[in-house]
């Protein structure tokens, strides 16, 4: 017996065309354009989730370093002297610190260069 996939196949090009809302053109109204670009997209977010980690890593760092330097220090002999200090804050913390707690910051990076000296 022959068994035809019109309404399995409609179901699944209504499902991917559903994921392809948004896109310009073709690549939205025609199936195979459309799940083309989406498999582009996919392929696009898988990398991007983990680029973002990057990315926000790299701005935690110029946050910080932009901090220390006001307080005659460079990232490098910083993050050292946290280190020799035994303090564990993470570099996301040290920058919000560094954003929105100067004073604090400051007093981090006083302890900081105290364990440098020793």
């Amino acid at each position: 017996m022959r068994v035809k996939t019109g309404v399995v196949r409609r179901r699944r090009h209504k499902k991917l065309l559903k994921q392809a809302r948004g896109f310009y053109s073709a690549r939205r109204k025609h199936f195979r354009k459309a799940k083309e670009q989406l498999e582009r997209s996919l392929v696009y977010a898988y990398r991007d989730r983990r680029r973002k980690k990057r990315d926000f890593r790299r701005l935690w760092i110029v946050r910080i370093n932009a901090a220390a330097r006001l307080n005659d220090m460079s990232y490098s002999r910083f993050m050292h002297g946290l280190k020799l200090a035994n303090i564990e804050l993470d570099r996301k913390i040290l920058a919000d610190m560094a954003m929105n707690a100067p004073e604090s910051f400051a007093a981090v990076a006083k302890s900081s260069k105290e364990a440098l000296a020793k």
